[in-house]
């Protein structure tokens, strides 16, 4: 049975060092909190974090008052914000989602009213001769525009945010699994694996792991812990001239946000992801899942010619929901969710988790007050 015998008493943990757990670790240590990030990897966002999209997402897909939607809005805003003034390079592309025959305009419907009900701001509906206008390769019956969406640089946001933890005082280290742990009358209990074993007594507990959350809440003998999916969104680069200057996405699918096009920061374009369910973290994108890719492409760009798609790289979403079933919001518990004291747990943290990082690190901020 893990003791405490031998413990290190440590104020705050936090179990992983992808977006949303340097998030977290900076946000208790401008609190004040002596804060420990715990990374089983060898780098920051090495999951998750690093096999995305990068997109600011403006929160038009949500339901109205969910995680997601309020999260996603004021994180829109507040990571423009942090961005601008850290020197993190990002692009304010906007976005058209285009609907491409009278089905997807009523489901465009949908998409704006939810969009204003969220308070998303700008988001417009514009006809298939403006969408031309601003995209003269486009195919569509009608479109909307987000001007407050584009693209960041991911992995100089979590720099950013790992180096602000660590003038506050934070340390991340990495190789160092999270085994086991239990709650007791003065704090949770951690047994760390790696070349450095070690076990702490901890006050304060965030578990933000990504696709081992809920395996790590478990592990933890937390309460209420999700079952997890594994999802997989396969990408596919573009070789030749880019066809859009704005991010271009269909009407949304089931457990995803369709093939969409999106930039990196230095032009390229690309498309993905796809909806791939797995059994097991996998990241080779095969080459014949391309098929799929020309002809949801084509629907909104017919001008896409054979050959012109090539493998990228691949992601998995952390779903808590089974194929089929609904799409769930974000989980966030507390203390009083988890049944231990001072801990909080993080589930389902995919899109729009990346643009929701720092509401997400106020809000676990909220939790553990």
């Amino acid at each position: 049975m893990l003791t405490d015998i031998g413990a290190e008493r440590v104020d705050s943990v936090v179990i992983g060092a992808g977006v949303v757990g340097l998030a977290v670790a900076r946000q208790l240590a401008l609190a004040g909190r002596e804060v420990l990030v715990l990374e089983a990897e060898g780098a920051i966002g090495s999951g998750i974090s690093s096999r995305n999209s990068e997109v600011i997402h403006a929160g038009m897909y949500y339901p109205k008052d969910s995680l997601k939607a309020r999260l996603c809005v004021a994180g829109n805003r507040m990571l423009r914000d942090y961005a601008a003034s850290r020197g993190v390079t990002f692009r304010m592309t906007g976005k058209l989602i285009v609907a491409t025959d009278a089905d997807e305009a009523r489901a465009l419907d949908a998409i704006l009213a939810k969009g204003r009900d969220n308070g998303v701001e700008g988001l417009t509906a514009i006809s298939a001769a403006e969408a031309r206008a601003l995209e003269p390769k486009v195919k569509c019956v009608a479109a909307l525009f987000s001007p407050d969406t584009g693209i960041i640089d991911t992995h100089g946001l979590m720099l950013a945010l790992q180096g602000e933890a660590e003038d506050r005082g934070a340390s991340v280290v990495f190789k160092s699994p999270v085994l086991e742990g239990r709650a007791t009358e003065s704090g949770t209990l951690i047994r760390v694996g790696g070349a450095e074993p070690m076990t702490l007594l901890v006050d304060r507990v965030v578990v933000c792991a990504g696709l081992s959350s809920p395996r790590l809440g478990q592990a933890l003998g937390l309460k209420n812990v999700p079952p997890a999916y594994l999802c997989k969104g396969n990408y596919f680069g573009l070789t030749g001239k880019t066809p859009f200057t704005h991010l271009v996405y269909p009407v949304p699918v089931a457990a995803g946000l369709g093939v969409h096009f999106t930039l990196d920061l230095a032009g390229r374009g690309r498309f993905g992801p796809d909806v791939e369910w797995v059994a097991r973290e996998d990241y080779v994108v095969d080459p014949r899942r391309g098929d799929a890719f020309y002809a949801a492409i084509r629907r909104y760009w017919p001008g896409l010619k054979d050959g012109a798609l090539e493998p990228a790289y691949a992601g998995i979403r952390p779903k808590i929901q089974a194929e089929g079933e609904p799409a769930r919001d974000f989980v966030l518990h507390g203390p009083a969710e988890t049944g231990a004291p001072g801990v909080a747990a993080l589930y389902g943290i995919e899109s729009p988790g990346l643009t929701s990082c720092l509401a997400i690190a106020r809000h676990v901020g909220d939790l553990l007050a």
